[in-house]
This record gives structure tokens, C-alpha cells and sequence, in this order.
């Protein structure tokens, strides 16, 4: 189980969820941590402090999938660990489906599938956004701080860097990387 700082989630909501769902809960066994879901789970102490407390035998359970990784692939690797060492996930929010069973493991299957898939839109979406801004006139990227030209000017009027990126009301590395062009 994990909770995302800020966030007015507890685990105690979760932990009732499974007590609800049928499964033994013991106080020991459950995990809290504060770390973003976004987090890879092999770089989340209290997963790592859970799985040292597992066994082959054991069966992990979450509410949400998103309790096992930050997206699809993630939490496909996480369960294909787990299954590795002979632990069950089950996932409420999946009907309590064991994702290491095989009707769990075609369910993942079609949510890796899914997200990819949105993956992919979002890139096409993002790609024909820039088409058509660029086609519209609008120039892409930063917006040019100052010119090669001033830089270079000031430069041979006798001012130091420092003198320079003031007078330009620019930052010092913006005047060192136009200082030798």
C-alpha cells in the first residue's frame, strides 16, 4: 500500500477495504509509506521493507493497481517479480483478480495494451499540435534571450561578462555561451 503525500487518502481506508474483501490482515504485515506513486516500486523502501517479510506462499493485495507501480510496465514487472518468488497479487479494484493467475495475466496484458495505446495517441496528438503551430507561424522554442551580435558588441566596447548580461538584463550563462560565437 502507498499514499501520496498531501494526499487525504490513509491507508486505514485501504486496510479496511481488504479486511472488507475477505482477506486476514494482520497489523505487522501491512506497509504504509509516503513516497509518490510515480516512484519506481524497486526504489520504495516500504515495498522493498514488504517484501522482505514475504514468502513464497504469501499474497499481496491492493486496492488499486496503481499501489504496485508508476504505469503499466511497472506494475507488469512488479507482478512477474513477485509471481518469480511464488507470491500471489490480488487487486480489488480488478474484482480481487490474482494478477499472477491466468485470467490476471491476460487482464494486465490488455492494460499494458490500453496504455501504451494512449501513449502512443498522446505523442500523435502532441506531434500534429507542433505541425500545426509551426504551419500557423508560430515560432517553437525558447524565446531568444539576446543576439551573438550584442553580446559581441558590448564585448568590444570593454565590458566584462557580468557588465554584459546586466546591461542585457540577461542571465550570466547566456552571455558565456554567446561570449566566444
Amino acid at each position: 500500500m502507498s499514499r501520496k503525500p498531501g494526499a487525504i487518502q490513509t491507508t486505514e481506508n485501504q486496510i479496511q477495504e481488504i479486511k472488507a474483501a475477505g482477506f486476514d490482515l494482520q497489523p505487522q504485515r501491512a506497509i504504509e509509506e509516503t513516497i509518490s506513486g510515480s516512484t519506481s516500486t524497486s526504489e520504495r523502501a516500504g515495498f522493498n521493507k514488504l517484501l522482505e517479510r514475504m514468502e513464497s506462499g504469501d499474497v499481496l493485495v491492493v486496492t488499486k493497481l496503481d499501489r504496485l507501480g508508476r504505469n503499466a510496465i511497472d506494475v507488469q514487472s512488479t507482478v512477474e517479480f513477485l509471481e518469480g518468488k511464488g507470491i500471489r497479487v490480488h487487486c480489488l479494484a480488478l474484482g480481487g483478480v490474482d494478477l499472477t493467475s491466468a485470467a490476471g495475466k491476460m487482464t494486465m496484458g490488455v492494460l499494458a495494451a490500453v496504455a501504451q495505446f494512449e501513449r502512443d495517441l498522446l505523442i500523435e496528438r502532441t506531434q500534429a499540435g507542433l505541425q500545426r503551430a509551426k504551419a500557423g507561424g508560430t515560432k517553437l522554442g525558447r524565446p531568444v534571450a539576446t543576439s551573438v551580435k550584442d553580446v559581441q558588441n558590448l564585448k568590444a566596447e570593454g565590458l566584462s561578462q557580468s557588465a554584459v548580461a546586466k546591461h542585457l538584463e540577461v542571465s550570466l550563462s547566456t552571455v558565456k555561451r554567446l561570449w566566444t560565437k
